[in-house]
């Protein structure tokens, strides 16, 4: 025999049974919502990717060159050098400012102003060969650079003559820590981290020393020139991140021993390539040591 509920039990389950009936239809409701609602990020990323700007690619002019004369030879490579910083600049720019200005803005606003940036460049390189030997002419048709929309490629002088060995950049690769090439520094030996506590890595200038090098060797050579700033620099940059690390023989013992090493190797390639063609020079090895100025 079943027994009749209080009233105010009745009342209780009423209530309950209603909260839930509400709680269910607002969780249908929800997740309604939730499935007709486009993902945002997939959204982001599709507006990412279509507005890559691609990258700049500039004509190389140190295979270009003819036989450069010793004298001019560490002119010749400050600005080459200074030819693959501008590229880096008008290419950070172009990342930079994606989506600004109209349908001309590139070419005015970037690829325009490097051209003239390079004329100026290409002019001096030049004058520096023809104050002792032909000048050469007709360089101002490589000034003229274009837009790889596609992005993949950093055209052809994006710096992947060999990615995997010592040799990481073309002689007109867009390398930032190439360096000061308008300071007056032939072999950007002092570029970095200025007057710090842990002092500067200082190496001997090797573009000075070398004898005429031949137009079939100008690239490779100035490719490891360039390797050589760029070692100095990393060697710079691990000089300040390492203060107060090690003994007293840690700067030699982990910086500036491997940093010879590596000299050593490069200038071996730059003599090899002189070689080829033209006497091989020799004592260049000497050049090779570096030391820490305080």
């Amino acid at each position: 025999m079943s027994r009749a509920l209080p009233k105010y039990n009745k009342r209780r389950v009423a209530i309950i049974g209603g909260a839930a009936a509400v709680a269910l239809s607002g969780a249908v409701i929800a997740g309604s919502a939730l499935a007709g609602t486009p993902s945002k990020s997939s959204g982001t990323n599709a507006r990412t990717l279509a507005a890559s700007p691609g990258t700049i690619a500039c004509q190389d002019v140190a295979s270009k060159l003819p036989a450069i004369p010793a004298s001019a030879q560490a002119e010749v490579t400050r600005n080459l050098t200074l030819l693959q910083t501008q590229i880096q600049e008008a290419n950070n720019r172009l990342q930079s400012t994606v989506g600004q200005g109209g349908p001309n803005f590139v070419q005015n606003a970037i690829l325009g102003p490097l051209k003239d940036k390079r004329v100026a460049t290409i002019n001096r390189i030049a004058t520096a060969i023809g104050r002792t030997a032909a000048k050469p002419t007709g360089l101002d048709a490589l000034a003229p650079c274009t837009l790889n929309a596609g992005g993949a490629n950093a055209g052809a002088n994006s710096g992947n003559a060999n990615k995997g060995g010592a040799n990481k950049g073309n002689a007109n690769a867009g390398n930032t820590n190439a360096g000061n090439a308008d300071k007056g520094n032939a072999n950007a030996g002092n570029a970095g981290s200025g007057a710090s506590a842990a002092g500067t890595i200082s190496c001997p200038d090797v573009a000075s020393k070398l004898p005429a090098i031949p137009a079939s060797a100008q690239a490779e050579v100035t490719r490891n020139l360039t390797l050589l700033q760029t070692q100095i620099q990393e060697a710079n940059n691990r000089l300040q991140s390492t203060v107060g690390q090690g003994g007293p023989n840690f700067v030699q013992n982990a910086i500036l021993g491997p940093l010879a090493d590596k000299r050593k190797s490069t200038i071996d390639r730059i003599a090899i390539s002189i070689g080829r063609t033209a006497a091989k020079p020799t004592g260049l090895d000497s050049l090779a040591a570096c030391t820490l100025t305080k």
